[in-house]
């Protein structure tokens, strides 16, 4: 089964930090690196592919820093996931933009197996292309306060 890479975790652990920064202007990456317990070098890489994916945004010299590059409301879990892994796919058989055939492949049209992971593929798409990283800032903030409010 597919599995969610450190780096697609570092990069949407970075992102809510940006998120919850929104609107304030930019934050070092050191400051993100240490806040989010990422690897400096490790998110230095994963801002510059986010940054070429238009998700956040830099400015260097004095104040400089990262931001998003648009609201979180309008940043899908999906579009991150896919611009740091790729297909969402488990399979590359299962895959809309990275298909190719499984070497072993008798039949594809009639594969069980592909079937079902073309399932999973378009279910695991529907649920990270409607949620946004707004949504999923509020899911964490949400668990934090009924964490600190106890059983």
């Amino acid at each position: 089964m597919r599995i969610v890479s450190k780096k697609t975790q570092y990069s949407l652990r970075a992102l809510c930090l940006l998120a919850a920064n929104h609107g304030q202007g930019p934050i070092l990456i050191s400051a993100l690196a240490e806040r989010g317990r990422i690897p400096r070098k490790f998110l230095a890489q994963i801002l510059l592919t986010l940054k070429s994916g238009g998700a956040v945004k830099s400015k260097t010299g004095r104040g400089g820093g990262y931001q998003l590059g648009r609201p979180p409301s309008q940043i899908t879990i999906g579009s991150i996931v896919r611009l740091i892994d790729g297909s969402l796919a488990p399979l590359p058989c299962a895959s809309e933009t990275e298909f190719r055939p499984c070497e072993e492949c008798i039949a594809l049209e009639e594969c069980g197996t592909r079937l079902l992971m073309l399932e999973i593929r378009a279910a695991a798409a529907r649920i990270l292309d409607n949620t946004t990283l707004a949504d999923v800032c509020q899911m964490a903030r949400n668990k934090a306060v009924s964490a600190s409010q106890g059983p």
